[in-house]
């Protein structure tokens, strides 16, 4: 995203699922690297900068739990990223 980026986040919840929206300001993914991102040891930063595995363990993560994680981005403008999860309702004795 660079040093003059912008990382917001944002939670909601959505009936019987939570949402959470990471939106940056950086450079955005291209269209042809979109459907790889998610691959382990897809990457496209130089040597000695990442693994390319931060976003596969991610996604990896949240779908053995019945989740979700997708990305829509736009070169120039910046990636939004969307987890969404079933929501759990506790009882008023689990939330003390």
């Amino acid at each position: 995203m660079g040093d003059n980026g912008v990382l917001t986040i944002v939670s909601r919840n959505d009936g019987d699922k939570v949402v959470v929206e990471v939106t940056d300001t950086g450079v955005g993914i291209s269209p042809e690297n979109l459907p790889k991102i998610f691959e382990p040891f897809f990457t496209t930063k130089e040597i000695g900068r990442g693994t390319g595995l931060g976003l596969a363990v991610c996604y990896g993560i949240l779908t053995e739990h019945g989740g979700t994680l997708d990305v829509q981005s736009t070169v120039g403008s910046g990636t939004t990223f969307t987890i969404t999860l079933s929501a759990v309702k506790l009882s008023e004795e689990q939330t003390v």
